[in-house]
């Protein structure tokens, strides 16, 4: 099943008067795509994933998860926050399982197979103070996977990590994809990082939010960030972002 975006324009109040975020974004995945989205602060990438999501619902145009309308959160929409947000007073497998009744044999077995998805075995009991950021967030990732849902939205969630775990969780995330075939749209503004995940990238531009490019990512899996066809993609990224000459690259940050 597809997902179709036509935000023709999305717009907050500011000193009284309409700013326009977001205006013209009409794109359409394919089943099982992996987009990943970059571009400058304030250019409304995370606007745009609440929207998707069902989450912000004031603005002009329509999103379309597998034949279905979208106008409210659902199941069919799951979303990873940049911060885990994980109940504290329950351990991971509870987590998890939020509201489900980990009695019921199909959902503990359920539980039991992400848990190995994610690479937590082990940690069935631990409690989020127990866990790293990375875990946490496996954690966060394998509950929005309980609910089956079409797409799984993702706003930069391996932002606050470091460099090591956050190499770790992306090989983590891809092992996932591919393994569940689910479609996944992530934010980010790491370019290695939006080049190592998609199968498709867009580049965004700002004032108002516009698509700028959508770039089709054909390396296969596994990559290598070394690879001469992958450093020929990070330089093509690069050449649209000069083009919007955007200021996310005044001081290297995304570089």
């Amino acid at each position: 099943m597809s997902v179709q975006i036509q935000v023709t324009e999305k717009s907050f109040l500011k000193d009284m008067k309409p700013n326009t975020v977001l205006k013209d974004i009409r794109f359409e995945l394919k089943k099982g795509s992996f987009l990943t989205m970059i571009g400058p602060s304030g250019c409304g990438k995370s606007t745009l994933l609440k929207i998707i999501a069902g989450i912000d619902t004031d603005y002009k145009g329509v999103v379309v998860i597998g034949g279905k309308t979208i106008r409210q959160p659902g199941i069919d929409q799951g979303f990873i926050f940049q911060e885990h947000r994980l109940f504290p007073w329950m351990n991971v497998e509870q987590n998890i399982a939020a509201n489900l009744n980990l009695k019921d044999p199909k959902v503990k077995l359920e539980v039991e197979e992400l848990i190995e998805i994610v690479r937590l075995s082990g940690y069935e009991k631990a409690y989020p103070s127990e866990l790293s950021g990375g875990m946490s967030q496996r954690v966060a990732i394998a509950r929005a996977l309980l609910r089956n849902p079409q797409v799984l939205l993702l706003d930069e969630p391996f932002g606050a990590l470091d460099a090591f775990t956050r190499k770790h969780l992306q090989d983590v995330l891809l092992d996932i994809w591919q393994k569940k075939k689910i479609t996944m749209i992530l934010v980010t503004h790491d370019i290695d990082e939006s080049v190592y995940l998609g199968t498709e990238l867009a580049v965004l531009r700002a004032n108002p939010g516009q698509i700028q490019k959508i770039i089709p990512i054909d390396l296969p899996f596994p990559r290598s960030r070394t690879d001469s066809s992958f450093q020929y993609l990070r330089q093509t990224v690069l050449g649209e972002f000069e083009k919007t000459e955007s200021p996310m690259f005044a001081n290297g940050e995304g570089i």
